[in-house]
């Protein structure tokens, strides 16, 4: 019998045989070099989507060559300002609350459209997302939530299309994962590797400060580990951790990373049982780097909020960040909080059974945060990804 189940019966979209693949946003050369490096192992059942991916790569390519001739001088000139990240482990809430900051007029956000065309967003962007409003299923695979080109987007994906080390990138080729924990926590990869990632981060931030010099608000849960290099490139940048309880963590997360294998690997895998293992160690790389950096953030550049707080009373825990990090008039958004709230009250999400068993396992593996974060363990039985519907339309990752 398995430790964790989850209701899908709210799954409408069958992304496994959607048009579109998050390869398609890489180049020809980052494309290839993902095959190669799992000696082209695409199951046959993908490979007319891995042909596709390749005819796009090359497209990606060519754009990517007019739009560097175009605009890559300007976009070197432009100065990006030290952006707010928000940060946390998958399936904390962080999608909530790149949603909430983002209604904010005076921030800025990497679009969905310009994280899977990250080579040649600034050239395209005004009809591309036009096109990819029509490729994007109108759900995402894991939650049900709304999907579209101009939404908030994690930037993850965007240094995962431009080739630069992701654990993203281990979803092409589950059987052939490669070493996730070291493109997780940076700290770990060669001087060399580390540089080419900085780079190629801030090359993405330029391009979208390019387009929109507003400050922008970027949200990645895999950034938790790198607090160092992130106040390397950016010393005054500001960051806004949400937690949230481990055990709903864990079983959304499993749900999570079940669903994209099946939507976006190329390489069809029933084996599922390492995933808990996967889950475990994601969770204790990420916040073994975060608490050896964490003493590195500006205690006024740096807040904590639990999701529970987020959705009890939404605009008192976004008050707070706010007077914290001297945002600047909380008034201002409290207009759209209210119409974001409005929208998303007859959201509902998934609910999930996890055993006492693995209750044991998970409280065992992380007890140290789950005792900070003053998360105590529950009994077995069911576990709700949110108890209040309102708010709750944002709840990804």
């Amino acid at each position: 019998m398995k430790s964790t189940t989850v209701n899908d019966s709210k799954t409408k979209h069958d992304w496994r045989w959607s048009l579109w693949q998050i390869w398609q946003g890489m180049t020809f050369s980052v494309w290839v070099h993902l095959l190669w490096r799992n000696r082209f192992a695409v199951s046959p059942i993908r490979w007319a989507l891995a042909a596709f991916a390749t005819l796009c790569s090359l497209s990606n390519s060519l754009l990517m060559l007019l739009s560097e001739a175009l605009f890559a001088r300007r976009a070197a000139r432009t100065l990006v300002k030290p952006p707010i990240f928000i940060i946390g482990h998958w399936r904390t809430g962080t999608t909530l609350l790149h949603e909430l900051l983002t209604l904010d007029d005076r921030h800025s956000y990497p679009s969905t459209y310009a994280c899977l065309q990250p080579h040649h967003f600034v050239l395209t962007a005004w009809w591309g997302r036009l096109l990819w409003r029509w490729m994007l299923p109108a759900r995402r695979a894991m939650d049900e939530m709304d999907n579209g080109p101009n939404r908030p987007q994690e930037d993850e994906f965007a240094l995962c299309h431009l080739g630069l080390p992701s654990p993203y990138a281990s979803l092409a080729f589950p059987r052939h994962r490669g070493d996730d924990q070291a493109s997780l926590d940076l700290e770990t990869l060669p001087p060399r590797q580390r540089q080419r990632w900085k780079k190629g981060l801030m090359w993405f931030l330029k391009r979208l400060t390019l387009m929109d010099s507003r400050r922008l608000v970027l949200k990645s849960p895999t950034h938790t580990a790198r607090i160092k290099t992130l106040l390397e490139l950016f010393p005054d940048a500001q960051f806004v951790h949400i937690v949230r309880d481990p055990f709903v963590v864990f079983s959304s997360s499993i749900h999570t990373w079940k669903t994209l294998r099946r939507a976006q690997s190329l390489q069809v895998s029933a084996e599922d049982d390492e995933l808990e293992e996967y889950v475990f160690n994601n969770f204790e790389t990420m916040y073994h780097a975060f608490d050896r950096d964490r003493h590195l953030i500006d205690p006024e550049n740096f807040i904590e909020v639990r999701y529970e707080d987020l959705i009890g009373d939404m605009t008192v825990a976004l008050r707070s960040i706010y007077d914290h990090l001297e945002l600047g008039e909380f008034e201002a958004v409290c207009g759209k909080l209210k119409e974001f709230d409005a929208r998303s009250r007859n959201y509902r999400t998934n609910r999930y059974e996890i055993s006492a068993d693995l209750r044991q396992r998970v409280y065992r593996r992380w007890r140290q945060h789950i005792d900070r974060w003053g998360y105590a363990p529950k009994s077995a039985g069911c576990v709700a990804e949110a108890k209040h519907a309102p708010v709750a339309a944002a709840i990804g990752s």
